[in-house]
């Protein structure tokens, strides 16, 4: 059990610096679409002793045979993110990692834990340092958070001594037949080492990790199981919707959780002009990633009401029919 760090974003940051320093080399090979704000964050974090070379993904998942073109031996991790910016699933993470393992690489994952009832965990296909953030286990919108990440490796002394993070395990006591907690190789990191340690941490996501904690003991392997079924179902149900709609196609052929993308390219709207539209509306339908782009989110509490309330928004947006605006009286009922 480690303390979790501040976020997912310092989280697979941290993956890849441990990757360096096991590897001893330099570059890092981005296989996916990553979110821009993680990705600046990512390349801050890691640009003093790693160079991050971007591979183009294809149809939304990575292109497997230009990451193997570029895989040499000063590559130290294939980077992939699953679910990436778009939402996509990346179906190749074995090839991947075989790939990168050939090449004495590592491979690096960033995920989303939350739909890993359903899913295949990345460690049982090949995956050596999985990271990502808590966010989606329970924890609401708290200024900015709340955040906290996770970083999970090998049963291995080579991949738990380059964890920068105290860890927890269990020891014994005085006490014959009674067990405690303990730091394990308490001596590795900054508390021990200050500036010597191999990075710094703090514990200011202590609490989250612990909330996060409480909300998966609630849920079982049962309930985490139905969440991500519902999760998959409704992801799916959405892109089968609004890929009904004339003038809008799915961005990519990708199986997708929660996240998903639009092409509006002829719709005869940009990304950024159906939201000012269905805002009017009191509909948030997404983000925009481009001109004709549009991000839309799914979630647990994404209902098939909703889904059809948006589907028959976009269409009359597209259709150019006018939307009304809901009167200060009727923006009162909605916020009641």
């Amino acid at each position: 059990m480690s303390v979790p760090t501040y976020d997912g974003y310092q989280a697979t940051a941290t993956g890849l610096a441990m990757a360096g320093r096991m590897t001893g080399r330099r570059r890092v090979l981005s296989v996916s679409d990553v979110l821009p704000a993680k990705y600046s964050k990512v390349h801050d974090f890691v640009r003093r002793h790693l160079d991050i070379v971007d591979v183009p993904t294809v149809d939304g998942t990575a292109d497997v045979a230009a990451a193997l073109e570029l895989i040499d031996d000063d590559v130290a991790a294939l980077w992939v993110e699953t679910p990436s910016l778009t939402g996509a699933l990346e179906p190749a993470l074995r090839q991947l990692a075989d790939a990168a393992h050939a090449a004495g690489a590592l491979l690096v994952v960033g995920t989303d834990p939350i739909g890993y009832g359903v899913l295949t965990p990345p460690a049982d296909l090949g995956a050596d340092i999985v990271t990502g953030d808590i966010q989606s286990l329970g924890l609401h919108q708290w200024y900015g958070g709340a955040h906290g990440g996770f970083i999970a490796v090998h049963d291995d002394p080579a991949f738990v001594m380059e964890m920068p993070s105290r860890l927890f395990g269990l020891a014994t006591t005085d006490v014959p037949g009674e067990y405690g907690f303990g730091d394990v190789a308490y001596e590795r990191t900054s508390f021990a080492l200050r500036e010597e340690g191999k990075e710094w941490v703090g514990t200011a996501a202590a609490l989250w990790g612990i909330a996060a904690g409480v909300y998966l003991a609630l849920m079982g392997p049962r309930g985490m199981a139905e969440l991500g079924e519902v999760l998959i179902a409704r992801t799916r149900y959405a892109q089968l919707r609004l890929g009904e709609i004339p003038g809008v196609a799915l961005g990519d052929g990708a199986t997708h959780l929660r996240e998903l993308t639009l092409d509006l390219r002829e719709a005869g709207l940009s990304a950024a002009e159906l939201v000012t539209a269905l805002r009017a509306k009191g509909i948030e339908p997404g983000v925009p990633i481009g001109e004709h782009t549009l991000l839309v989110c799914v979630t647990e509490v994404t209902t098939q009401a909703d889904i059809d309330q948006l589907v028959a928004a976009v269409a009359a947006a597209i259709d150019g029919a006018v939307l009304p605006v809901p009167s200060p009286e009727q923006n009162q009922e909605q916020k009641a």
